[in-house]
């Protein structure tokens, strides 16, 4: 681990009350590591605060956390990155054991799965939540994470060189996670403590605003990577309701000889185009998205793993 260049890099807003012990802590368990702290346009002394603490202090003035993320992973060269919060939740004192997982795994993330150490670390918003956007995941791109949303993580560089990031705010963790499913990027979670917050200090995250964020996030991911089945799922709607209309309708006119109905035969003829449509379109968008996933994993082979 002394021979690789590890990099602590902290997105903070407004962390001023945590971030000296979280830099502090870091510093004892990884002294070899150099800490970033990204400052997100904070309205206290988290930048003071950092700097007190020997963090290297930078700033973004994009908000959210998802552009954070973005720009330190595009700015900071190292071998190992080590991502946490400054909100002293984390059990910092577990980031050796990651590392070691990441590196005699061969793995190019590990992920801090938290367990509650007392009730109060989560809002009851925040705990259902995460359990049912990780089980939303989990049904799309056949994953058995434990804790996909945990902002605690060690990725080696070749992830993070390779990482899209499309993301703004909060739904940075879901991108991250997606991104290393759907490439098939060795990962692993490692169960971590998570704590309350220190006394005074307030989440950042709301959980309707950003549970909805996250959950259009995963919308967008699954049209992205899985577009034929996102497509086929809307086209089987499509189908449906054409046949519900048009069925009375033809077997109508095989009784009779007449179609009494035009505005509806008009309307499933319609819907049964638009059932067309869809197919088609999932079916070219599926071969761009495997074209798409082998130049991402040709990039990918560009790098080699931390220590090689």
């Amino acid at each position: 681990m002394k021979q690789l260049r590890t990099a602590v890099i902290i997105p903070c807003y407004n962390e001023g009350m945590s971030i000296r012990e979280v830099v502090e802590e870091f510093r004892d368990v990884l002294p070899e590591a150099e800490v970033y702290v990204y400052d997100n346009n904070s309205t206290d002394n988290t930048a003071k605060e950092a700097k007190k603490a020997g963090a290297i202090v930078r700033q973004e003035k994009l908000q959210g956390k998802g552009n954070v993320v973005r720009r330190m992973f595009a700015d900071i060269d190292a071998d190992i990155y080590v991502m946490s919060d400054g909100d002293k939740t984390y059990d910092i004192a577990k980031t050796p054991l990651l590392i070691r997982t990441l590196l005699e795994n061969n793995l190019d993330m590990v992920i801090g799965a938290r367990k509650e150490v007392d009730l109060a670390a989560y809002r009851v918003g925040h705990r259902w939540g995460n359990i049912a956007l990780t089980k939303l995941v989990q049904c799309f791109f056949h994953h058995h994470l434990a804790d996909m949303l945990s902002g605690f993580r060690v990725f080696s560089r070749r992830f993070v060189k390779t990482f899209p990031g499309a993301s703004s705010g909060f739904e940075i963790e879901t991108e991250l996670t997606v991104h290393a499913l759907s490439s098939r990027i060795p990962m692993q979670e490692v169960d971590t403590d998570y704590f309350a917050r220190p006394f005074g200090s307030v989440s950042k995250l709301s959980t309707i605003k950003d549970g909805v964020r996250i959950l259009l996030m995963i919308v967008n991911l699954v049209k992205d990577e899985r577009p034929m089945l996102f497509f086929s799922a809307i086209s089987a709607v499509f189908f449906v309701l054409s046949l519900v209309l048009g069925v009375p309708v033809i077997s109508h006119y095989f009784e009779t000889g007449t179609v009494p109905w035009l505005p509806r035969s008009i309307l499933a003829m319609g819907l049964m185009i638009c059932f067309g449509i869809c197919l088609l379109v999932g079916f070219i968008l599926d071969s761009q998205s495997k074209s798409r996933h082998e130049n991402r994993r040709l990039h990918y082979l560009n790098y080699k793993l931390p220590g090689e």
